[in-house]
């Protein structure tokens, strides 16, 4: 298994907690903080929303800093050598042949009466 697919795996992962935890927000600051009660329970509500709220941008930190480092490390090939597209596409399409250089036509003679 390549660095890359290493680094695809990894980014898969974080997206998905990612989406997780900005579903269980709530754009209006209930979210999961509203179905736990009130602020006499151990944590309260306003750490909750910090702990969400930092946990988003560490994921998105995270998979920025995923996002570059696989870019480094890909390597231009995922498969065999002769899987790239370029190489495909020109063995289909031949190379086109140069045109004939176009001569002009003879004039008319003019038509006699």
């Amino acid at each position: 298994m390549s660095t890359f697919s290493i680094f695809l795996v990894l980014i898969t992962i974080v997206c998905f907690l990612l989406v997780v935890v900005i579903m269980v927000q709530n754009p209006k600051g209930g979210g999961l903080s509203s179905s736990l009660g009130g602020s006499t329970q151990i944590g309260g509500v306003q750490k909750t929303t910090d702990f969400l709220d930092k946990s988003t941008w560490t994921l998105g930190g995270i998979l920025i800093l995923l996002i570059l480092l696989s870019s480094l490390s890909f390597d231009g090939s995922l498969g065999t050598p002769d899987s790239k597209i370029i190489d495909k596409t020109e063995e289909v399409m031949p190379k086109a042949a140069t045109p004939a250089p176009i001569t002009p036509a003879p004039a008319n003679e003019p038509a006699k009466k």
